[in-house]
C-alpha cells in the first residue's frame, strides 16, 4: 500500500546516499505506523518504508474479530478490518498529531493505492520494491516536484 502526502509535498525528511533521513514528522508517522497492532489484533505488519513525501507498507490481515457471544444477532457482532480502516485510522492520528503537537497544517493524498499480494513471488518483489525505495529516489518523479 501507498499513502502520498497531499500535493506530494515533502514533510517527512529526505534521502542522502540512499537512505531516507526522518526529520521528527517522519519519526512521528514510523511510530504511528509501528503502533497499527496493537489497535488491530488481526493485523500484522511487514515492509514499510517512510519516504520524503509518502509512506510504502505491506499490511497483513490475519483473521476477524468476532463479538461478544451474549450478542442476540451474531452477524451483527462480527467486525471485521478492513485495509480502508486501518489506513483511515493511521491518517487521522498522524494529521491531528501534526496539527496540534507539531502546529503544522498537513493532510494526505485522499484514498491510496493498494494491491492484493498473490503469492510468494509477489511478496518478494514488493518487499524488495519497498526496501529499494530510498536507492532509486533520485530517479523517481516524486523526488523532483514541490520541495
Amino acid at each position: 500500500m501507498t499513502v502520498c502526502v497531499k500535493d506530494r509535498v515533502k514533510r517527512f525528511g529526505e534521502v542522502k546516499d540512499g537512505r531516507m533521513m526522518l526529520n521528527e514528522y517522519g519519526e512521528m508517522v514510523n511510530r504511528y505506523w509501528g503502533e497499527i497492532p496493537g489497535h488491530y489484533k488481526d493485523v500484522a505488519l511487514d515492509q514499510f518504508v517512510v519516504m520524503p513525501n509518502h509512506v510504502h507498507g505491506i499490511i497483513i490481515i490475519v483473521g476477524t474479530i468476532v463479538g461478544t457471544e451474549q450478542c442476540s444477532v451474531p452477524m451483527k457482532c462480527v467486525k471485521r478490518v478492513s485495509i480502508s480502516r486501518v489506513i483511515k485510522s493511521f491518517k487521522d492520528i498522524t494529521i491531528k498529531q501534526m496539527r496540534s503537537r507539531y502546529g503544522v497544517y498537513f493532510s494526505w493524498q485522499r484514498s491510496f493505492h493498494d494491491h492484493i499480494i498473490r503469492g510468494e513471488g509477489d511478496l518478494t518483489r514488493i518487499r524488495e520494491y519497498i526496501r529499494n525505495n530510498p536507492l532509486k529516489w533520485e530517479e523517481d518523479v516524486e523526488s523532483i516536484i514541490h520541495t
